[in-house]
């Protein structure tokens, strides 16, 4: 089976942000998309909202699935980490470098992740150097905001994807809407990015369709009706996604097992994208050990097989080194784990990060008020 790849370009997570722009004026961006010219818009991250999921529960989500729109693609690896990297810059994983959840700083010897990056680790500001959407909404005249957790205030994730926007805390549900209500309604153009993570945290640990997952779906169904009824004149809604989740039954667990262990210097990645980062001279050991061994219920790659199909999109300059010497993507029941060393991880019943459209595929829902 060939891992189909994301639509870079033509209806994936990168396109919507610079659509947006495009929509709102701002010169130089494509609207790929093809949104309607309106002076306001509002784009809602649902952290594990994915399409197949969506359709799959129309009781407990009404709202949303009689909203206007399809699923477009997340990109690899569908995790937070890099769609949030893609939604806030408009450009593929290749180009602002955010390759997932855990990933070698080059020259270094040492992993980054990036949910818990310290200043050490590297500098957010130069580590993701494509300028962010909201640095060229601003500069146009584009009042941006950025709506999310205060505890994600100053973070090197935020500060790598959300710089140049007005960063608005929001612990509750009412809070997200009024805050989205009131930096709308700034200046006479506004970019508003509002990002929601419950239904995401329910899925890691309950899993996806479980009754914790459905009746929080519920709250989020409620949530984007709330702000639908407080957009201003002259506004759009997008509603989107960072990626689909999954509940893998059958786990490998590198720790345990002495052949995906050999050769290997790193262990990046997630459970459902792996990077394994192979001792000097051993990539071609690693590569038929875990070839061996995850075959045929996996995508197990060199990084150039990865780099060449397009997984990435364009790969920028100094961002090759961060990809796994080989890129191992379970397409089956499967979760790669490692129990010593990610104790969290193998905790967790819903996963994502994969290719294959159940992780991969996130609704692009819309409404508007003239």
């Amino acid at each position: 089976m060939e891992p189909p790849v994301p639509r870079y370009g033509a209806g994936s997570l990168a396109d919507l942000p610079l659509s947006v722009l495009a929509s709102l004026g701002v010169p130089d961006a494509v609207d790929v998309l093809d949104l309607p010219a309106l002076p306001r818009a509002c784009v809602l991250l649902v952290d594990g909202l994915g399409w197949e999921q969506l359709k799959a529960h129309p009781d407990e989500a009404p709202f949303l699935n009689a909203m206007d729109g399809g699923p477009i693609t997340a990109g690899f690896p569908a995790t937070t980490v890099t769609s949030l990297g893609s939604l806030g810059t408009g450009a593929p994983p290749g180009a602002h470098g955010l390759l997932g959840l855990q990933m070698a700083v080059p020259a270094t010897g040492r992993l980054l992740n990036c949910l818990l990056w310290k200043d050490e680790d590297a500098d957010p500001d130069t580590f993701q150097p494509v300028p962010t959407v909201y640095e060229r909404a601003a500069a146009d005249g584009v009042e941006a905001g950025y709506v999310s957790l205060r505890q994600y205030r100053g973070s090197g994730l935020s500060r790598a994807t959300t710089r140049g926007a007005r960063y608005l805390s929001a612990e509750s549900l009412g809070q997200i809407v009024g805050r989205i209500e009131v930096a709308l309604r700034r200046g006479d153009r506004s970019y508003v990015t509002a990002y929601h993570a419950d239904l995401d945290a329910t899925g890691h640990r309950f899993g996806v369709g479980s009754h914790d997952w459905r009746h929080q779906l519920r709250f989020v169904d409620v949530l984007v009706q709330q702000i639908a009824a407080v957009l201003p004149p002259g506004s759009a809604l997008y509603v989107t996604a960072d990626h689909g989740m999954v509940d893998p039954t059958e786990r490998v667990d590198v720790d345990t097992v002495p052949e995906l262990q050999e050769g290997v210097a790193l262990l990046g990645g997630d459970a459902r994208a792996r990077y394994v980062y192979s001792e000097p001279g051993a990539e071609g050991d690693v590569l038929a050990a875990w070839t061996a061994l995850l075959g045929d219920r996996a995508w197990v790659v060199p990084r150039k097989a990865a780099v060449e199909g397009g997984w990435f999109g364009p790969v920028g300059p100094g961002m090759l080194e961060r990809i796994g010497d080989v890129v191992a993507v379970p397409h089956a029941d499967l979760a790669i784990v490692a129990s010593e060393r990610e104790p969290w991880l193998n905790r967790m019943v819903g996963m994502h990060g994969s290719l294959v459209p159940a992780e991969q595929l996130v609704p692009l829902l819309s409404t508007t008020r003239s």
